[in-house]
Order: C-alpha cells, then structure tokens, then sequence
C-alpha cells in the first residue's frame, strides 16, 4: 500500500493509502486546510513531492468556504487553482469532481458538458455558461 503524508485531518473515508509522518513518503494527502493554510500553501514536503512527480491529493471536502464573502471566496478559488496548476489531485473519494476554468475551457471547446455531480469553480461556471 502505498505510504502517504498526512497534512491536516485524515478524511473520514478511505483513499487506499497508510498514512506516515516521517518519510519515506511515496504521495501526499491534504485532509483539510483552514483558511490561512489555503490562502498561503507553501508546506516544504509537500514541494519536495511535487517536484519530484510523486501525486500530491488534495480532499476536496477538507477546504474552507467563503460564500458571503465575494472577495474572499475568489481568492480561496484562485489558491485552489494555484495548487491544481502545480499538479496537485483534487479528489473527493469518488464523489465528485472538481472542474477548473481551464478543464471548463476544454469542455466548452469539445461541446461537452461536465457530469451532475461535478463541483466548479466561480470562473469554471461562468465560462460554461458562456460569459468567458
């Protein structure tokens, strides 16, 4: 099985790895992240794994919301394209999806639309609804 590092809480459900604190590590998972976190990701084991191609997972249900917040919620969005752009893997255990502006531009390009349970971003919306 493969060992994981475990940033932030464990996900309630399981991703089918062994979760470790020290290395060796062969993949990462990011359980949750508070808002800060998010806004300023940098974790150095984290880089290490992503720069040497080793999959870094993100659980999407572990990420903080700014709903009433405008500002603050495309700023969360923008963090969180951040990390996809670096090669993180946003995963939800299987549940759903999340789709990017730039996965929603190839969706748009093939005339394809993404699946009901699908999760986008604001800017993903809003270029599938054809406002890009």
């Amino acid at each position: 099985m493969m060992r994981a590092l475990l940033i932030g809480d464990e996900p309630p459900i399981p991703l089918g790895v062994t979760y470790v604190q020290q290395p060796p590590y062969d993949a990462a998972v990011i359980g949750s992240l508070t808002l800060n976190q998010l806004l300023r990701f940098r974790q150095e084991e984290v880089l290490v794994l992503l720069s040497d191609g080793k999959p870094v997972y993100l659980y999407t249900p572990g990420l903080p919301e700014a709903s009433k917040n405008r500002a603050l919620a495309a700023a969360l969005a923008s963090a969180q394209r951040e990390l996809k752009n670096w090669g993180v893997i946003f995963t939800d255990g299987g549940r759903k999806r999340l789709i990017t502006a730039e996965e929603a531009r190839e969706l748009r390009r093939s005339g394809q639309r993404p699946g009901r349970d699908a999760v986008m971003t604001p800017l993903a919306r809003e270029i599938l609804e054809g406002s890009d």
